[in-house]
């Protein structure tokens, strides 16, 4: 079955499983909003819980990546092919010229050259990071890989083949979220929480993700719920979210941190999952607390 054939700071790889362990046994149609990798999606396919599904994420460049993949993976697999031969054909210390070369070019024009770009930038910049400047611009630095898995067709050809008919949409949170219905499942996966001044990795669009973000992410988490749409949610074991959610399930997951510049940083820390599903499969509606907004 597929996997993800990107890497994402915040990737669900070792969390998916807990995810579809406490996902409904019977899902009309899943939703999720900040895509990013695509673990949970995977995950959840693999188990058979999976049939129609909408994948969002406001990543204008990731969601076209996903697309190119989906509608034309020989094309991407081409492309992808050409900017790695051209990589490991260099020497190690001239390989970071050739990154710069291919980052700091204008993009592609055809969609399998830009999904082919971000995923060569994606396999050999440093740790793997999405990262862009004010100006939508990627801007992170190039790795540090002896011989980067730059090209995997196996697992490009798996995903595009569980992508097929699936919807893929570049757009917030609030509109996907929107668009679910009663006998759904969404799995909301946001840039989490910081637990210090350090630890912040918001900026994966051109827009950070606040603390007002996180409010608007609570209201709609509450607005599913009244109309009856199982969720879970995954953030940080921050006080903030736990006081945000204070009225909902709350579990936390101990998990390894798969993106870290400093090693001993990936120890395990523990992640807080969300849940509104005794309220929704207990036939509780309207139960979503009606609190001040802010």
């Amino acid at each position: 079955m597929a996997k993800p054939f990107l890497k994402w700071a915040g990737g669900k790889g070792k969390l998916a499983p807990r995810i579809a362990e406490r996902a409904p046994e019977r899902i009309a149609r899943y939703h999720e909003p900040f895509l990013g990798g695509g673990a949970v999606f995977f995950a959840l396919q693999e188990r058979g819980l999976v049939g129609e599904a909408s994948l969002a994420d406001r990543n204008a460049d990731l969601m076209a990546t996903y697309l190119a993949v989906r509608d034309d993976v020989e094309g991407v697999i081409g492309a992808l092919g050409e900017l790695s031969k051209q990589y490991l054909a260099r020497e190690p210390s001239q390989r970071g010229l050739y990154y710069y070369e291919v980052r700091d070019r204008r993009r592609p024009r055809t969609a399998a050259r830009k999904a082919a770009r971000l995923l060569f930038l994606n396999k050999t910049c440093y740790n793997g990071l999405y990262r862009v400047n004010s100006k939508g611009r990627f801007n992170v630095p190039h790795g540090r890989y002896v011989r980067p898995a730059i090209l995997d067709e196996g697992r490009l050809r798996e995903a595009s083949a569980s992508l097929a008919g699936i919807e893929l949409r570049a757009e917030d949170f609030a509109e996907a979220c929107g668009r679910a219905k009663a006998g759904d499942f969404v799995y909301l996966d946001p840039p989490y929480r910081p637990l210090s001044a350090t630890s912040a990795f918001t900026k994966y669009t051109s827009a950070d993700f606040g603390f007002a973000d996180q409010e608007r992410l609570r209201n709609a988490f509450d607005e599913l719920t009244n109309r009856g749409v199982a969720a879970l949610l995954s953030n940080s074991s921050h006080p903030d979210i736990h006081e945000l959610y204070r009225d909902y399930e709350q579990d936390l997951v101990p998990m390894g941190r798969a993106i870290n510049s400093n090693g001993k940083g990936r120890a395990p820390i523990d992640e807080l999952l969300v849940s509104n599903l005794s309220l929704v499969e207990g036939g509780v509606s309207g139960a979503a607390p009606a609190r001040s907004r802010a």
